[in-house]
């Protein structure tokens, strides 16, 4: 591992795909692979949290493959209220969370602000990685952030989404395992950026550019489903961004929670009959909500 990380810092350019900016320019990045590499090396649970909106559903969706290709023993919380912050939310930690088992918690566009709460889980023996993009108050919480608008971070680009940020940690746990496939996760990336409706400039115009043209040969059985069930011919920005409104979780909170889950476990399973099933189902509460 040693040698790993010492190579990263001598080569940065052998860690860029598609002229997009190596990882560890991310202030925090090596931190977080080092602990996710514990994690998954001693079989710690590691659960991802996460909130319901197109962007964070994407990113979980995308982070869920990923650590499962490479033998992680994951699941993902998603908050069930609606909430304008984003912020852990302690009875989520002392009711749900806890349960679970987590040793390690990996937020997913949230969490940068979380400074009792992060302390909350230090208490209970969890760690906390935050992978966040909002800028802090302040400070930030004494724990490992990946914040590109952290203070010391030198990350030239600013503007990526909860799902971009993601798939910097994708790529940084990629390059560890030797991971050759981490790119045909472009399209859950686009999908999350596109609907984010951060500026298509720099590396979101990449991700979109490249995430279009895996959109076209996607083996991402939720995804194909959603093409199919809502006849989409051509992919372009304005199909897409129609494709991410099918999985807008909608009705109330806990319905939002709920149908959260339901897209996460559309975009992650390996049936394609159930990817239909889920497809079926979210397109008849589309309808409904209207």
């Amino acid at each position: 591992m040693v040698d790993f990380f010492k190579d990263i810092q001598k080569n940065n350019n052998d860690f860029i795909e598609y002229n997009m900016y190596n990882p560890f320019l991310l202030k925090g990045m090596k931190d977080a692979l080092k602990r996710i590499i514990k994690a998954i090396n001693y079989r710690e649970k590691i659960v991802l949290y996460g909130f319901y909106d197109v962007d964070s559903i994407t990113a979980i969706s995308l982070l869920m493959l990923v650590l499962k290709f490479v033998n992680a023993d994951v699941e993902y919380f998603i908050p069930g209220e609606l909430s304008e912050n984003r912020d852990l939310v302690e009875k989520d930690i002392t009711g749900h969370i806890k349960y679970l088992g987590p040793e390690l918690i990996i937020t997913l566009g949230c969490g940068t602000n979380s400074f009792s709460e992060v302390e909350l889980c230090k208490s209970m023996g969890i760690d906390v990685i935050i992978t966040d993009f909002h800028k802090p108050i302040k400070h930030v919480p004494h724990t490992i952030v990946v914040n590109p608008n952290q203070k010391g971070c030198n990350y030239p680009f600013k503007e990526l989404c909860t799902c971009g940020m993601t798939f910097k940690l994708a790529q940084a746990i990629s390059t560890y395992y030797k991971m050759k496939s981490v790119n045909k996760y472009m399209d859950l990336v686009m999908i999350g950026t596109i609907y984010s409706k951060k500026k298509i400039e720099s590396e979101n115009k990449i991700i979109v550019e490249e995430g279009i043209k895996q959109l076209n040969c996607t083996t991402n059985y939720g995804i194909c489903a959603l093409i199919k069930i809502h006849n989409i011919n051509i992919i372009n920005e304005e199909t897409v961004l129609k494709l991410a409104s099918t999985v807008k979780p909608t009705i109330n909170p806990v319905g939002k929670m709920d149908n959260a889950k339901i897209v996460v476990e559309l975009f992650i399973t390996t049936e394609k009959n159930r990817a239909l099933q889920i497809s079926k189902y979210l397109d008849k509460e589309l309808k409904n909500s209207i």
